[in-house]
């Protein structure tokens, strides 16, 4: 009982202390909270910004099909040595080799072959223009639907036109709100894009921020823009996306060994291509941000 009743006279007087010792330097005890509650504030601040970071990835890659993989060319490998595996074909893979996958894939799932034609491309239409940061992609009829692209108006491209190589373009929400500022129906409309007159048949909805803007882009049929902006070691991508839940691995392992026999590989050869499925760049993504985390709270 003696024992408590010291204990608590203790605690009063390290109280006593401490209030004193707080009204004897009020400036320096205000700047310490000061200081703390900044610091405090500052950590869950960077906390938040990396949660809505993770968002934002899951969100933007669960829009583009969490459940699809892309084959997409492979840099050339070299062996030297008693190594027998050898690399034969080059790195790029040709519309022939993607065309003939997608004949030949027969699972049910949507294939779409697309290439980047220009990256830095200019857009007009009258006296309006857009900076000369649009991304031009050739693609064919199932690009929006494995891309996560709803149109807002119009229409996709018909596998006709694209095989007819129609000079039509299917814009982004950007590049409306830059061309058409007046409420301009686009419908219709002739633009320039890249220095190519083409007409546009569709609008697509908005899909927000990203990693890149995904509203800053213009859809022509791919066989258009391999006229026009064919270039040497022009590779093109192959996207898989079931159309019902299936096992991912499974219909991967599938594809990779379609892909090697249109590639002409021998079960000796190692695959000349790369398989990325997109959970996975998520997962690298996020692992990542990890690290990000952990020094924020040092």
């Amino acid at each position: 009982m003696k024992q408590g009743i010291k204990r608590i006279g203790i605690f009063k007087e390290n109280l006593r202390i401490s209030f004193r010792a707080i009204r004897s330097n009020r400036v320096r005890a205000i700047l310490t909270i000061c200081i703390i509650a900044i610091g405090i504030m500052a950590l869950v601040g960077i906390l938040t910004a990396i949660d809505a970071i993770k968002s934002s990835l899951t969100s933007q890659f669960t829009m583009m099909g969490a459940n699809s993989f892309t084959i997409t060319s492979r840099g050339m490998n070299i062996q030297i040595g008693d190594n027998k595996t050898r690399t034969k074909n080059f790195s790029r893979i040709s519309f022939r080799e993607a065309e003939e996958f997608k004949s030949r894939f027969t699972e049910p799932a949507w294939v779409s072959i697309s290439f980047n034609a220009s990256g830095l491309s200019t857009v007009k239409y009258g006296s309006e223009k857009t900076n000369p940061n649009v991304s031009l992609m050739g693609v064919d009829e199932n690009n929006l639907t494995v891309a996560g692209y709803e149109i807002e108006k119009g229409r996709n491209f018909s596998t006709d036109e694209i095989q007819l190589t129609r000079h039509y373009v299917i814009i982004g929400a950007d590049i409306v709100r830059d061309l058409f500022p007046s409420n301009l129906d686009p419908l219709g409309k002739e633009i320039t894009v890249a220095g190519m007159k083409l007409t546009v048949t569709g609008v697509l909805k908005s899909k927000g921020s990203g990693i890149t803007n995904p509203d800053r882009v213009c859809f022509m049929p791919i066989t258009t823009a391999r006229q026009y902006f064919s270039r040497p070691n022009l590779s093109f991508s192959i996207t898989v996306m079931p159309i019902n839940p299936v096992n991912l691995d499974v219909m991967t392992g599938e594809a990779e060994a379609i892909f090697r026999i249109i590639r002409n590989l021998n079960p000796r050869d190692e695959s000349d291509f790369n398989i990325n499925k997109s959970d996975n760049i998520v997962k690298m993504l996020l692992s990542s941000l990890k690290y990000v985390t952990l020094a924020a709270t040092i």
